[in-house]
This record gives C-alpha cells, structure tokens and sequence, in this order.
C-alpha cells in the first residue's frame, strides 16, 4: 500500500491510535504535530516526520487532520508554513475533528481554489473505538474523492459513510454528541435518583445493561461509576464545545438547552475528566 502516502496532524488521545492504524496497515504515513514529543512514538513504528503541514502536504497524497477546534483549523490551514500556503494540486485533505460546519465550508472553499479536495469526516467512538479500528465515520464532501479516500477510512473505522456536501459530516457529528450528551446526563440522573431510593448502583447497571434500555454506552460509564473513575476518554469540556457548537447551528430543544447549561457549569470543576464526571456535578 506504499503507493498512496498518507499525511496525519493530531497527535492527541484519538489522532495517535488512529495513525498508528495506518502505519500497521502499512501505509506510508509522515506526522506533523506541534509537540514534538508526540511524535516520537509514530516515528518508533516506521512514520517520518514533517517539518510544517506545508510540507506535510506537499509529499502526501491525502492529508488527515485531528485537532481539537476551529482555532487549530485556521492555524493549520492559514499559517505561513499552513496546508494553503502549499503549491499543491490534486490532494485529499481529510478533517477528522470535531468542529463546525462553518469552518468546513470555509476550508473547503479554500481547497478548491487552491486545486485540491477537503472532505470533513468526523467521527462517533473514543480511544478503545480508535485503537481497534472500529469508528464510526461521517463524511461530507466531494463524493468522488470519498471513493478515493474510503479504503484508508475503512482502516480507520467500521463505516464510513458519505452523507452529503460540505459541512454535512460535522453536522452529523453534532447530533450524535448532542446524543451523547443527553445519554450521559440521564445515566447519571438515573443512578442518583435510585440511589436517593436506596437502590445500590450496581443493582441498578445491573438491570439497565440486561433491559432494553441498556448499551454498550450505559455498560462503558456504568462501569466507570462504580470504579469511581473519571479519567477522560472524552472529556466534559469537549461536550461543552460540541453543545455550543450544535446551539450556534440551531440547536434549541429542551433537553439539549438544559444540557448545555448543566455540562457549562459541570466544566469549572470536572472540565479535564470523563463525560460521566457530570455525576459529581449533579450530586
């Protein structure tokens, strides 16, 4: 597979795994990531490194992307040694971050003129998810560079769907968390209120993970609570993001408005920890 060379940005809990994916697929993989520290690791597996993303995308056939905003975005992209700053044509940049469909439609202009195709593809899993190559991936974008791009996807994740233009994966990226956000808070809700009753927590998982009701979700930080372990696999701060970022595209229902508000003011104390942390917030 050493014919089409892969370009990864985002060195982070979820960009590591992912591009170590790659490397074991035996791509040829080159990194850039701003801590150099992180880097280290991929180049022990068989990646070299680049110097800036300008270079990066000048020697790779498809550049992917997992940072953490629409600040990242615009540096990455807009910076003197940035993405657009590359003479370049014909390449596939990929946006596997969660941000918004604003910064998407922006960059995606900028690629065209440029000569080259950006596809947002966010993705619905955490660290585990990202480890074993099975994510979930919504695209938006060009659909002929998506058939390009969908065998390297594919190593990243279980599917990878094309659901429409530009702008259109982040968000569906931004539903799905809303989602997430609402499971979290409930779950947490859910295990207070029986506890209030007397109901032991274990007892309660116990019912909720062998009913209907139950996933893999509900099992993951049902788990989580009983261990009183809240280190993050996704962060309480990253749903504040994502939840301002859904409001800012119309998000207005009542579950998700109180939602915001809870997570918002879970985020001073519990900001660093998992999602589920917004029990300790509750209580």
């Amino acid at each position: 597979m050493e014919q089409i060379k892969i370009g990864w940005i985002g060195l982070g809990n979820m960009g590591i795994p992912m591009a170590e994916q790659l490397i074991k697929a035996e791509y040829n993989v080159k990194v850039y990531n701003r801590n150099k520290i992180k880097e280290e690791a991929l180049k022990n597996m068989g990646a070299s490194i680049a110097a800036s993303p300008k270079e990066l995308l000048n020697s790779s056939d498809i550049v992917f992307l997992m940072v953490s905003d629409d600040e990242a975005i615009n540096q990455i992209f807009k910076n003197k040694d940035g993405l657009l700053n590359d003479n370049s044509t014909g390449k596939i940049i990929i946006n596997m971050s969660t941000v918004s469909p604003g910064i998407s439609l922006e960059m995606a202009a900028l690629c065209k003129e440029q000569g080259n195709f950006y596809l947002d593809a966010p993705v619905s899993g955490s660290v585990k998810q990202a480890e074993t190559g099975t994510l979930v991936i919504m695209v938006g974008g060009d659909e002929h560079a998506f058939e390009i791009a969908k065998p390297v996807l594919e190593k990243l994740g279980k599917l990878a769907m094309h659901i429409g233009e530009n702008g259109a994966g982040n968000n569906a990226k931004l539903a799905i968390n809303s989602l997430l956000a609402l499971y979290a808070q409930g779950l947490a809700e859910t295990v207070l209120f029986a506890n209030q009753q007397g109901v032991k927590t274990e007892d309660l998982l116990n019912l909720i993970n062998n009913a209907a009701i139950g996933n893999i979700f509900t099992k993951i930080k049902g788990d989580a609570i009983l261990q009183d372990n809240y280190k993050a696999a996704f962060a309480l701060k990253h749903i504040v993001k994502d939840l301002g970022l859904a409001k800012a595209e119309g998000l207005s229902s009542p579950l998700g408005s109180v939602a915001f508000e809870v997570y918002k003011n879970a985020a001073a104390q519990h900001g660093e920890e998992d999602i589920i942390s917004v029990i300790k917030a509750l209580k």
